[in-house]
């Protein structure tokens, strides 16, 4: 059971991480809500504004000013959110990965490797909480901004909607959340099971038994006792 939720927490971390790099780097936070009267699609990100012919697929990007220039709240505290989102779960899945049983760091040391995903689980729970602020602030302001214009009967030539970016940002949010969730609430089930000590004595049998320093043929059941007791 604890590998397999180690394994499921693993790929639930690679994936959420993943998809908050690409809603980062990619350009469809907002894209145009009447494409039926364009004939192109126009997708704005974080980084650049990208427009795509419908007809012969020509794409176009135009990347924004320097960093240092001037830029809209919403777009400058976008970029802050979801960098240290990136930056959080990578972190996190880089220190899962070092908890795994699996891997040949601190091998017999079961409990501290229970303690590694524990903190794992919390590094990718902080880092969801500026990623789904980020992408949902994002994606309620342009459709704030869109039933203004609508309201208020204002057609500036191009609404925009929300786009897939912004999808993956909160989708990817909400798998650090999962994951993280699981990794901690583990922690606490095995720690009080006493899984790590059962875990760390089984496998210091095994290793001695596989090097004949135990449960040899040779041994009397008193012998193989004082044995037993030794290890303990």
């Amino acid at each position: 059971m604890r590998i397999l939720l180690q394994y499921t927490g693993c790929f639930l971390a690679f994936v959420s991480a993943g998809f908050l790099i690409a809603a980062t780097w990619t350009d469809c936070w907002m894209e145009n809500a009447d494409d039926s009267l364009e004939v192109s699609t126009k997708c704005r990100g974080l980084w650049w504004e990208c427009v795509t012919n419908v007809f012969d697929g020509i794409r176009t990007c135009d990347e924004y000013d320097s960093i240092y220039a001037e830029h809209p709240m919403k777009l400058v505290a976008t970029r802050g959110l979801m960098i240290t989102a990136d930056i959080l779960a990578g972190f996190g899945f880089i220190i899962l990965l070092l908890g795994l049983d699996c891997v040949k760091f601190l091998t017999d040391e079961s409990e501290i490797k229970l303690k590694i995903c524990y903190v794992a689980g919390i590094t990718l729970l902080i880092g969801g909480v500026p990623g789904i602020i980020g992408s949902v602030w994002y994606a309620i302001d342009v459709y704030v901004e869109r039933s203004t214009l609508i309201i208020h009967n204002v057609f500036l030539g191009i609404q925009y909607k929300f786009g897939w970016s912004c999808w993956l940002g909160m989708i990817g949010s909400l798998g650090c959340f999962l994951c993280g969730g699981i990794l901690v609430c583990c922690h606490y089930l095995f720690k009080e099971n006493g899984y790590g000590r059962n875990y760390f004595y089984s496998l210091r049998k095994t290793n001695l038994r596989s090097e004949g320093k135990f449960d040899s043929p040779h041994r009397t059941e008193t012998a193989r006792m004082y044995a037993v007791d030794t290890i303990v």
